[in-house]
């Protein structure tokens, strides 16, 4: 005889320690951590006055459509959407249990680990952002964590639409904003790369087309270095070469040896009585 199978644990019991996170809340969404089945999860859920609204719902589910496929080590992964107990439909994520630069700023905490972080991982996050496109609201100190312990960047609130383009505008603005946040961690960290200054300066400038023109350039000036000479000396050698296989095929070539003995051969013969 089959063993009876256990019954599926209901909801109450596979949502456990729901906990309101009011510093992580958004413009229309209240955030939660909790454990689903006993691991660690984060909610996004609409504000209660926003969730009868069919707007407000639409839009929830939208920002689920476009997150759920990202896929960046420096951005946080949604897992699922679904209705959990007291709270209503939410969005679910993993756990990013940490601090916030906002809070790494306002208490002087920021260190080069930090800022090394916002150089290297959340830069190659903008840059996965734009290439697929997300739509997202401006970036924000309050929306960059960095994890318990090991200390990884992780974005949150990273986009709520996909179009087939983005604007030369939606990457000045992008530099802009990456430029503030880079200003406010520069200015609490005690001791930081003095070249991350200048890079922060122009990334603020008032005239957009004075900012880096995109990510990549972003990048090399991040790295303090100029584009890739080694690529330059190849692409000079290259066209050298070209330059001179052109002009061993032209009449002004030198004649081969071998060429000559032939052209002299066959000039004797023509004229031998």
């Amino acid at each position: 005889m089959s063993e009876t199978p256990p019954p599926a644990a209901s909801a109450e019991q596979k949502w456990t320690e729901i906990e309101h996170l009011p510093e992580w809340d958004e413009e229309f969404y209240h955030v939660y951590t909790a454990k689903k089945h006993g691991k660690w999860t984060m909610l996004k859920t609409l504000r209660p006055e926003l969730k009868d609204d069919p707007k407000f719902m639409d839009m929830i589910e939208k920002e689920f459509d476009v997150r759920y496929n990202l896929a960046h080590p420096a951005i946080v992964m949604i897992n699922d959407f679904e209705d959990v107990p007291g709270l209503g439909r939410c969005i679910i994520t993993d756990d990013v249990y940490g601090d916030s630069l906002r809070k790494l700023i306002d208490e002087k905490r920021v260190t080069n680990k930090h800022i090394d972080r916002l150089c290297t991982q959340m830069v190659s996050a903008l840059d996965y952002i734009q290439a697929n496109h997300i739509v997202h609201h401006p970036v924000r100190a309050e929306r960059v964590i960095f994890t318990q312990n090991i200390e990884n960047l992780k974005l949150i609130d990273v986009g709520f639409d996909q179009r087939e383009h983005l604007t030369p505008a939606d990457a000045a603005e992008d530099i802009y904003n990456y430029g503030l946040i880079l200003t406010e961690a520069l200015d609490a960290a005690a001791d930081a790369p003095a070249h991350l200054r200048k890079v922060a300066e122009k990334c603020t400038n008032p005239n957009p087309a004075s900012r880096y023109k995109d990510i990549q350039s972003l990048k090399l000036a991040l790295d303090n270095r100029k584009p890739n000479r080694l690529l330059l000396l190849v692409i000079a050698f290259l066209v050298l070469m070209i330059i001179l296989l052109t002009w061993l095929n032209s009449p002004w070539a030198p004649k081969h040896p071998d060429n000559l003995a032939s052209a002299t051969s066959t000039t004797l013969t023509i004229t031998d009585p």
